[in-house]
């Protein structure tokens, strides 16, 4: 004789039965949602259009800042030759950032004036451009997508060296 009413397997059958169901129904190719898959998608391409302008930017600024850095190291060490045997090993490292973040070599080098008269202030200036220069390489990482915000990082920690580095050149140096 047949039992009737509800079994354990009957129950299982129809939970099973449900939740095949309610996958199958998840995993339709979305052709009933044509314009919702269009916005999404024209969104995702407007975001990374946007991630990417604003990448170009960050890069713009972050190079122009390394640039300025570079034309102050060019001009201490034309006006005091003495110091280019301490400056030339950091100034071809902030030309190696500069080039980093901007590869093509869009922009060009700026030259600063330095105020100062003697060897010593002039260093001593370089290392005050050199840690605004690594501030502003940090103030950047919040905006800046991960791998420019490694790179920034790394060009940032160079510039707190080498400020520390010009800090110690200048107190050897002679005015």
């Amino acid at each position: 004789m047949r039992r009737t009413g509800t079994t354990r397997r009957g129950v299982f059958t129809a939970t099973g039965a449900i939740a095949l169901g309610a996958v199958l129904a998840g995993c339709g190719d979305g052709a009933g949602r044509g314009k919702d898959s269009a916005r999404s998608g024209a969104a995702a391409t407007a975001e990374q259009a946007s991630a990417a302008r604003a990448e170009k930017r960050i890069r713009t600024t972050a190079a122009r800042t390394s640039l300025e850095l570079l034309g102050g190291y060019e001009h201490v060490i034309r006006a005091h030759p003495a110091t280019a045997a301490g400056l030339a090993p950091l100034r071809d490292a902030v030309r190696a950032h500069a080039k980093a973040l901007a590869p093509d070599g869009a922009q060009a080098l700026t030259f600063t004036r330095s105020r100062a008269t003697g060897a010593k202030a002039a260093v001593g200036e370089l290392a005050a451009a050199e840690r605004r220069a690594a501030d502003a390489h940090l103030a950047a990482l919040i905006q800046a997508p991960p791998e420019l915000a490694r790179l920034l990082a790394s060009i940032a920690a160079a510039g707190a060296a080498h400020a520390y580095l010009l800090t110690e050149l200048a107190k050897e140096t002679s005015s």
